[in-house]
């Protein structure tokens, strides 16, 4: 779980296993550590989005893709959620881990 720069925006990579939300339908999310989660936090004040969302990039192995983090109060920690297509094409399934490399969209530096 570290931090690193990649050009102007933020950049964090971490490691986390792929779980299952369900609801009326099924939801596939990785958890975003709470320190990444706390720095997130606190470089996007103010500029979220719906639900509190963060526009964000993504890349987990050579899938690569725009999405936003969502808040989770429970977990207290931002979550990511993880679209089939990647989920196929990755080979995750749930309790898999994925190593995420996750840029902030929009951030202060």
């Amino acid at each position: 779980m570290r931090a690193s720069r990649a050009g102007d925006d933020p950049a964090y990579e971490f490691e986390a296993a792929l779980w299952e939300w369900d609801a009326k339908a099924s939801w596939f999310f990785v958890t975003v550590p709470v320190d990444i989660s706390d720095e997130i936090d606190a470089r996007t004040h103010g500029l979220t989005n719906g639900f509190g969302s963060v526009r964000v990039r993504v890349r987990i192995g050579g899938s690569e893709w725009l999405t936003s983090v969502f808040p989770d109060a429970k977990r207290q920690a931002y979550v990511l959620p993880i679209k089939k297509a990647v989920r196929v094409a990755e080979g995750l399934a749930v309790g898999t881990i994925a190593h995420v490399h996750l840029e902030l969209a929009d951030a202060r530096p």
